[in-house]
């Protein structure tokens, strides 16, 4: 089933994304949380692509052909392209292809220490328009209310998302954010811009301190006072910390849905507890 098919429907589409194991731990390490995430019938579940280039993508097609043909949910894998070759993404897709996955994240990805990238496809955009004329996909992309920190400003970002959409992408699943005016101000963006296509909230709940750390790092996601408190007041209790992040990302989600997103995609982290937790607070109001 294509993805696009799900918006444009009185329902609000909510998502997940899970990611592989690491590279020494076997695949099957992640089966029987992948199972109970699935448990809970998302529309759909995008698995993550690991780093660097060839054979990074198999065990996302795996685990996305596990979802979809064993556990019965739609699955969308992620393709990052500045560490791939034409000849690998071409590989790549004839793979995903064999494995009936028909929804593709086109990403640029992150440079790798010490992998040097390749010179077919410098943006994300140019990857959605080389699956684009290879037919047979959905395209999603990727975008970023807060700007994407190798973006001038707001107006190159947004410019550039148009890109990116012209190019091929037909629905976009928005980085993380915790303050949700930031992102209706980015609808407004979009609009202006001349984009139409369906974008997804990401939600991220924030169950650790280390995470949240790293998550700023490497998004530039901002912290609202709120959020900051709520972190600092339970950041030695780790289960107060966990529920709260949770309470936290249940509140920016029904407020979300309260003003008509097209969708939720649910940052799992590969945990069954925090996806049924917040599933469970919200799954009425979808």
């Amino acid at each position: 089933m294509k993805i696009n098919t799900l918006f444009g429907k009185e329902k609000t589409v909510f998502s997940f994304e899970v990611f592989p194991p690491k590279k020494d731990s076997p695949i099957e390490s992640v089966y029987g949380k992948l199972e109970e995430i699935c448990a809970l019938r998302p529309d759909f579940i995008s698995v993550t692509y690991g780093a660097g280039g060839a054979g990074a993508h198999s065990r996302t097609c795996e685990i996305a052909a596990k979802i979809k043909h064993d556990f019965k949910v739609e699955s969308v894998a992620h393709l990052t392209c500045v560490n791939n070759t034409k000849e690998m993404i071409d590989a790549t897709l004839a793979d995903f292809k064999a494995n009936g996955i028909e929804n593709v994240l086109a990403l640029r990805g992150d440079y790798v220490d010490g992998v040097e990238p390749q010179k077919d496809f410098k943006y994300a955009s140019d990857l959605c328009a080389y699956i684009k004329a290879r037919g047979d996909f959905d395209i999603s992309g990727a975008c970023y209310p807060e700007v994407h920190l190798d973006a001038e400003d707001e107006v190159a970002d947004v410019l550039n998302l148009k890109k990116k959409v012209d190019a091929g992408a037909q629905h976009l699943i928005s980085q993380l954010f915790f303050d949700n005016s930031t992102f209706y101000r980015f609808l407004e963006r979009t609009k202006i811009a001349g984009i139409n296509v369906p974008i997804e909230a990401g939600i991220m709940p924030v169950t650790n301190k280390r995470q949240i750390e790293r998550m700023v790092s490497l998004c530039g996601a901002s912290l609202p006072p709120k959020f900051a408190k709520i972190m600092q007041k339970y950041e030695s209790k780790p289960e107060a910390l966990r529920d709260a992040g949770i309470a936290y990302a249940v509140e920016q989600i029904v407020d979300l849905i309260a003003n008509g997103v097209d969708g939720i995609h649910l940052y799992t982290m590969n945990s069954p507890y925090v996806a049924e937790k917040i599933t469970r607070a919200v799954e009425t109001l979808l």
